[in-house]
């Protein structure tokens, strides 16, 4: 098992690492793009890969505990802490996106100075 999440992990940094590199040719500036690669980085390979890894320990975790634990309580036992491994790993990983996403949301990473209206007074942008 321990091989099979090694390997999965592996190939997902191997084929997410063209899309992070052609992004950080276009994106990093300043340090404000930096903040933002790094940033979107998380959010858009690093969480939906980590999402995968607990869905597929869930499933193992099922399969382990209805079709191959059928018979044997042992392995039963070790299927259900596989499910519940999956799930907490599930909650932490929610959590912690959605305080990354608050986080994101409440700090502007832009560096576009204060807008001015028709008038020439200067105004904040409306979100």
């Amino acid at each position: 098992m321990k091989k099979a999440i090694a390997l999965t992990s592996g190939t997902l940094a191997i084929l997410a690492l063209p899309l992070v590199s052609s992004a950080a040719a276009e994106m990093i500036n300043d340090i404000s793009g930096v903040g933002t690669f790094i940033i979107s980085t998380v959010n858009n390979v690093l969480v939906p890969s980590l999402f995968a890894v607990a869905f597929i320990v869930f499933l193992w975790g099922a399969f382990q505990t209805f079709v191959v634990g059928a018979n044997n309580d042992e392995v039963k036992e070790k299927g259900k802490n596989l499910m519940l491994y999956g799930l907490i790993g599930f909650f932490v990983m929610v959590s912690v996106w959605g305080l990354v996403n608050i986080l994101t949301g409440s700090v502007i990473l832009e560096n576009s100075g204060p807008t001015t209206s028709s008038g020439g007074l200067p105004s904040a942008p409306i979100r």
